[in-house]
């Protein structure tokens, strides 16, 4: 009886094999495996042909309102557009940015998490405060393109006798440490850019930091400092208005709207270049597929005429980059600061 039932378990067909609902089983089930290897093993251009299918988080690292907040909401707006998909704008701030961009470089690399970064001040981050930032800027992200600058303008309070780029220079040179220079933070762009002014040239002043740019404006009305290299868009209105006096743009190239103000090269401080760099970065091992397709939108993006104008208008000049153009400025930037940083002697705040 015992063999019997053992028999019985082995169900088989007269010459041996299996009967056909075991065959079909077995080749249904060796299918579906193979599916779903076929599946993991797609193609990054059939990954890319798919994204987006939902909605994708632009993480701003800074409160609504600010120049990262502005620009990246221009952006998501044309992005979203151009990709026929949501592009979600969510506020993640502190840290001096830091929050928002190590929950980013934490994120799954699928593209549906990107950073609208500040890139210069994250590659100021970088080179001020070294591996106490919760994440690498170079490593922990796979980057996009650029969206564009934010140029930065010498301005003296009108009291100031300089006219022009060199006779600050020769003001600063004839009273060493004596003539004061305004930011809006200890180690902000605005702090670097003068840091990098007495490195280029060769003269000594004294940094006065605030605690934003309102209040340093403000005081540099008032005369209670005397100068300071602001960003154009928060320059503008005092410039217009009488209040201060513009000596030179400290971007590469003119600024749209102050065409008259010569650049610090033009005004014989060659070489020197400052501007606040904005772009989008994604999670470090985002598939190189959907990087370049975010960076094939962008580029239809940033070549249209109407995001131009509305970028402008932020004082933002808009800029287009590769993802490996895009590296490239963020490592130029990090050696810069890093460079200023050690030869000014600038610490951290604690």
């Amino acid at each position: 009886m015992r063999s019997n039932r053992v028999q019985s378990l082995r169900v088989l067909t007269a010459d041996g094999a299996a009967p056909a609902s075991a065959t079909r089983r077995a080749a249904l089930a060796g299918a579906l495996a193979l599916a779903g290897v076929l599946a993991a093993a797609a193609p990054p251009a059939a990954q890319a042909a798919a994204y987006p299918d939902k909605p994708i988080r632009l993480i701003v690292p800074y409160p609504p309102g600010g120049a990262t907040d502005v620009i990246g909401r221009v952006a998501a707006q044309a992005l979203g557009q151009e990709l026929n998909q949501s592009v979600v704008v969510e506020n993640r701030a502190g840290a001096t940015g830091n929050i928002g961009a190590a929950a980013v470089a934490a994120a799954p690399p699928d593209g549906y998490t990107l950073l609208m970064g500040a890139l210069t001040s994250h590659s100021i981050n970088a080179a001020l405060y070294g591996s106490k930032v919760p994440y690498d800027l170079q490593k922990s992200f796979a980057p996009v393109s650029m969206l564009g600058r934010v140029p930065l303008v010498f301005v003296v309070n009108p009291q100031v006798p300089a006219k022009n780029l060199q006779e600050l220079i020769a003001l600063a040179k004839s009273k060493p440490g004596q003539l004061t220079f305004a930011s809006s933070g200890n180690g902000s762009p605005q702090h670097l850019a003068g840091e990098l002014f007495k490195v280029a040239a060769g003269v000594d002043m004294l940094h006065v930091p605030y605690r934003g740019s309102g209040p340093a404006m403000t005081d540099l009305v008032g005369g209670q400092v005397l100068t300071m290299i602001e960003t154009a868009p928060a320059a503008q209105p005092q410039i217009k208005a009488g209040n201060l006096r513009p000596l030179a743009a400290a971007s590469a190239t003119r600024i749209p709207t102050l065409p008259d103000l010569p650049t610090a090269s033009e005004a014989g401080l060659q070489g020197f270049e400052v501007s606040s760099m904005f772009g989008i970065l994604a999670p470090a091992g985002t598939p190189p597929a959907v990087v370049d397709k975010l960076n094939g939108a962008l580029k239809k993006v940033l070549s249209s005429d109407a995001v131009k104008k509305q970028m402008l208008e932020q004082g933002v000049i808009a800029e287009y980059a590769t993802p490996q153009g895009t590296a490239q400025e963020i490592k130029a930037e990090i050696d810069k600061w890093t460079m200023v940083i050690q030869k000014a002697n600038i610490k951290p705040e604690q």
